[in-house]
């Protein structure tokens, strides 16, 4: 099994310096890199402060220049928010600068709240229809000049300037829907997901859409299956208690943007209240700590296992959620010291 670090640059109040977040976030991927882990993920987000992360481009180009090893996941731009000559031109610049260690994945999108202002009039449910336009584009204009006239965009002969240093470029879908698994699946791209606060059962609904994907393409698949899942190791009430109350303030914003019950003021999503929450957000403290990747060394070593048994080949720890940055360095080293030499 291989590891990846997602992270942002997050504040879930005014009070946090940026400058703070900034080198925290650094810090958590050198860990990583150091450690051996695969992938380090950054996000597309915009005008919220607890996912900073306008151009996941920009902090990967940071990244790459304080790092040796860890490849640099675009986790994941949303495709309707690009150009793809635009995409596939950042994509290209990125694994040049990084000597060929780009990983791209693309997305449908999270929250109709960002849809409404980064583009107006398209619903959520619909970014689809831009990935799966997008993604085969874009490795056309690597590959030199093309014309095209589709649905979502339409250009005369162009080409992706620069190239990527890398023959093929690793592409991630992020998928929940069958359609996502399919379309993946078709394109012979790696597949990351993310059960959110749901339980085993939904990783395992995640694994049967992709089994239907692979039967109903008719031809081998070689892609990844990565698994994202919010992550903290603690070995005390205190640590356990402060994840606890950390992930459920995080929710209590998240909640908000998934189900457009609150406002949004200056960047920070109101908390809206946790009895309010169902469906894919759910709360319950007993709940969080059996469904994610919390607990002790041995319980998250077991945890794991069963997503390995279930065909999981890459595990993408989540770190960010508002805890203290201290605590998520102990987390970290934890998993580093005491996990990961269990999967070599």
């Amino acid at each position: 099994m291989k590891f990846h670090l997602a992270i942002n640059l997050e504040r879930m109040d005014g009070s946090t310096d940026m400058i703070a977040v900034r080198d925290h976030t650094l810090c958590m991927v050198q860990m990583a890199d150091a450690a051996g882990f695969e992938i380090a993920w950054a996000a597309e987000h915009h005008a919220l402060e607890m996912t900073i992360a306008p151009n996941p481009f920009q902090i990967l180009t940071w990244w790459a220049e304080h790092t040796r090893n860890i490849r640099l996941g675009v986790g994941v731009a949303n495709t309707a928010y690009w150009h793809p000559i635009g995409l596939a031109g950042e994509a290209g610049m990125l694994d040049l600068i990084s000597g060929g260690r780009l990983e791209l994945g693309i997305g449908s999108g999270a929250y109709q709240r960002e849809f409404d202002r980064m583009h107006p009039g398209l619903l959520r449910e619909d970014g689809h229809k831009y990935m799966q336009e997008a993604l085969p584009l874009i490795r056309a204009l690597w590959k030199g000049d093309v014309a095209h006239d589709g649905p979502c965009w339409q250009f005369p002969a162009a080409t992706a300037c620069p190239k990527p240093l890398q023959d093929n470029v690793p592409m991630w879908v992020a998928a929940r829907s069958p359609t996502s698994f399919d379309f993946a699946v078709e394109q012979g791209a790696n597949l990351m997901c993310w059960p959110l606060t749901l339980p085993m059962s939904e990783a395992v609904a995640y694994r049967d859409r992709l089994s239907d994907a692979k039967a109903r393409c008719g031809r081998p698949w070689a892609g990844r299956f990565a698994m994202m899942r919010h992550t903290c190791l603690y070995e005390n009430a205190r640590d356990r208690q402060a994840a606890m109350d950390s992930l459920r303030g995080a929710l209590a914003m998240f909640g908000n943007l998934m189900m457009q019950k609150g406002a949004v003021v200056n960047g920070f999503p109101e908390k809206v209240p946790l009895d309010s929450l169902d469906g894919n957000v759910r709360v319950d403290p007993a709940m969080l700590e059996s469904n994610l990747m919390f607990g002790s060394p041995d319980q998250v070593v077991e945890k794991l296992n069963a997503y390995r048994k279930l065909g999981v080949d890459s595990f993408i720890y989540y770190a960010s959620m508002g805890l203290g940055f201290e605590q998520q360095k102990r987390s970290l080293q934890m998993f580093i010291d005491r996990v990961m030499p269990e999967f070599t």
